[in-house]
């Protein structure tokens, strides 16, 4: 009796910029035909499906980066991401002889976008981004994708833009002055989907009449963009007075939690701005012992009253 030969998978014929669809690309090369990350146990390839649009809204932002490689988000919809299943093959796929093959779109007709290899030097990284429906802030892995038979595009995604912009600039942290009314929030980066919260509409409101105040004396008023180096998402201030030299962080409203948040936030923005006075802009006056724990830091609280502002320090004037 004859044995019957094992089927032959079809040649690799794709080129970058060609489409097929996702059901055909499996029936012909195996691999999970759903999730982003889909091995194949028949043929030696790594399958990868990416949609920018879509993980954008999720805070994931893959796509070109300013560095000519394509970052590419790691699986694991809850909790912290670990280098295991998908993630993993992903990671070894050179070991383990196989081409890892990036296509753009997750269902239906899908574009081939080029053969690429994990990037040997540093082929990973770790950001923030919210767990599936919107949850909690978790670690998630990000791909630092080197292409092999296609030439890097320019950054495309928000934050790719971004990272672009600061890269250009000749300081050594990156650190950029920006117009108050650019509404740009360290959330717009990790957890792009969140509505914003009464507080942070609270926040805003604060901020923009403080402004109008400080302008009103002929100060000049603006913020920050700053990226630390090795991070790959930026942070941003509420407000700088440059005639001041005054660092403000604003909370919308007077809690312990929103005091110590502030505290840790300037004390990170601070690090940018050395010689910077440090306030915290509530919405009403604290109670003592947050005023205590504002000044053991070196830090000046103020709030709105009689037409202007009081402060918490007399050697701070606006």
């Amino acid at each position: 009796m004859t044995t019957p030969a094992s089927p032959v998978s079809p040649a690799w014929t794709l080129k970058p910029g060609q489409t097929i669809e996702r059901k055909k690309l499996h029936e012909d090369f195996g691999g999970r035909t759903q999730g982003g990350i889909g091995p194949s146990s028949r043929t030696p390839n790594v399958f990868v499906f990416t949609d920018p649009i879509a993980g954008e809204k999720h805070g994931y932002f893959d796509g070109w980066m300013p560095d000519g490689l394509f970052h590419y988000s790691g699986e694991g919809q809850y909790g912290d991401q670990r280098m295991l299943s998908g993630n993993a093959s992903i990671l070894n796929h050179k070991q383990e002889g196989r081409a890892l093959r990036v296509f753009q779109g997750a269902r239906g007709t899908i574009t081939y976008l080029g053969e690429f290899e994990v990037y040997d030097k540093n082929p990973w990284y770790e950001a923030d981004a919210p767990e599936t429906g919107g949850g909690p802030l978790r670690k998630v892995i990000v791909f630092r994708l080197k292409p092999l038979d296609t030439d890097p595009q320019p950054p495309q995604t928000k934050l790719a833009r971004l990272l672009d912009a600061a890269s250009r600039t000749d300081t050594e942290e990156r650190v950029q002055e920006l117009p108050l009314e650019q509404q740009l929030t360290e959330r717009s980066f990790v957890n792009p989907a969140q509505e914003p919260y009464e507080a942070e509409r609270k926040e805003a409101s604060l901020v923009q009449a403080l402004a109008d105040y400080l302008r009103g004396k002929g100060h000049t008023i603006s913020r920050h963009q700053m990226l630390p180096e090795g991070e790959t998402r930026p942070l941003f201030t509420d407000l700088y007075d440059k005639d001041l030299n005054l660092l403000v962080e604003a909370k919308g409203s007077v809690t312990r939690e929103n005091v110590r948040m502030a505290i840790g936030q300037l004390a990170d923005y601070g690090r940018f701005l050395p010689g910077a006075t440090r306030a915290i802009l509530l919405p009403s006056k604290p109670r003592a012992d947050l005023l205590a724990l504002a000044h053991s830091q070196d830090i000046v609280i103020m709030w709105p009253a009689k037409g202007g502002y009081a402060i918490s320090k007399a050697d701070l004037a606006l």
